[in-house]
């Protein structure tokens, strides 16, 4: 079985923000699956089910994301090579799209919470939102909605990840990174 997490925060506020582009890629694999909720209030999430895959959408806010993780993998008894976590990532530029097992938070709060329960060592979909002139200015960045220019490019972009993670039930996570991998998306 496959967990597939998107990160994000609850609420109509957040919906349309840069630190939710993981909601909206597991909506779009929702959609394309026909996955059913299997939502339970102890997973802390909405949790979507096919017959090989789960989706979850933690509905705690960011930085305790890992809670919910952690409580949809040991009660589906998920390993952790079978986890995939779609987040955003200020150190790549707008629409770059990275693969890869492990490593760091990178100051990412969803996957600090993630890697203090489960461990790091679980695949991530690093989804390029750019970054702020200042430091300073990176919460108010990443709670900030995208702009109309990226808003063009956003549904071809989640598209094209939602095609790479539904390829990572068949191929490897190098086979999936050298084929979708992307510096930045082009229209």
């Amino acid at each position: 079985m496959l967990l597939i997490v998107g990160l994000g925060n609850p609420g109509k506020q957040y919906e349309n923000t840069r630190h939710n582009i993981g909601f909206k890629v597991i909506d779009e694999l929702i959609y394309d699956f026909g996955a059913r909720d299997v939502s339970k209030n102890s997973f802390q999430g909405k949790l979507y089910k096919t017959s090989n895959i789960l989706f979850l959408k933690p509905t705690t806010f960011m930085n305790l994301s890992g809670n919910s993780v952690q409580i949809v993998k040991n009660f589906y008894k998920i390993e952790l090579e079978d986890i995939v976590v779609i987040h955003d990532d200020i150190d790549l530029p707008f629409s770059a799209l990275r693969f890869k097992n492990g490593g760091s938070h990178g100051g990412h709060n969803g996957l600090r919470s993630i890697d203090s329960m489960i461990g790091k060592e679980y695949n991530r979909v690093r989804m390029g939102v750019g970054k702020p002139e200042h430091k300073s200015q990176v919460v108010d960045y990443v709670l900030g909605n995208f702009l109309d220019i990226e808003n063009k490019i956003l549904t071809p972009w989640i598209e094209h990840t939602a095609r790479a993670i539904k390829e990572l039930q068949r191929k490897t996570l190098d086979e999936v990174k050298s084929r979708y991998s992307l510096k930045s998306f082009e229209v």
